[in-house]
């Protein structure tokens, strides 16, 4: 199981500097976007980057934020129960969870096929759909895998 927690671990590091940079270069862009707006140059395309970019931040992050914890969770009333109920409720979720990731993620997947298939482009500089969907249906998938991870570990003992 160490093996497992050390690939999911590297492989959210890697999700991460790709969100990390996907949030820089929207900020960059719309900066030099309005800059350059000022002086009637605006930059071709900016609105489709920034979609495209937003489009990849918010995927690629979800693994990330639950891997590191930094989700907001509403455990008020499950804090009423005792541990063993706590464990199996949190290893329901989890699973659930697990379920619903692998469906959205199977479904971005297929909808990537289809996007590729039709060749569909974005309007203006022509960039083409599908490689984003294919990004945060993978990022679904690692979903997956983090959620299994906590399950592990809360049957382990040693999760939150």
């Amino acid at each position: 199981m160490e093996r497992l927690f050390q690939f999911v671990s590297r492989v959210n590091k890697v999700v991460g500097i790709v969100t990390k940079c996907s949030l820089a270069f929207i900020v960059l862009i719309t900066v030099a976007d309005v800059i350059l707006r000022s002086f009637r140059r605006p930059i071709v395309g900016t609105y489709e980057l920034v979609a495209f970019s937003g489009a990849i931040a918010m995927g690629f992050s979800i693994p990330l934020t639950s891997w590191e914890k930094k989700q907001i969770q509403v455990d008020f009333i499950i804090m009423k129960f005792s541990e063993m109920a706590r464990k199996i409720i949190r290893i329901v979720t989890k699973s659930l969870g697990i379920a619903l990731f692998l469906m959205i993620g199977w479904t971005v997947i297929v909808l990537g096929n289809e996007l590729r298939r039709a060749g569909e482009v974005s309007f203006t500089l022509e960039l083409p759909f599908y490689v984003v969907a294919y990004g945060i249906g993978v990022c679904c998938l690692i979903q997956c895998l983090v959620l299994l991870c906590d399950i592990v570990k809360i049957s382990g003992g040693k999760h939150e």
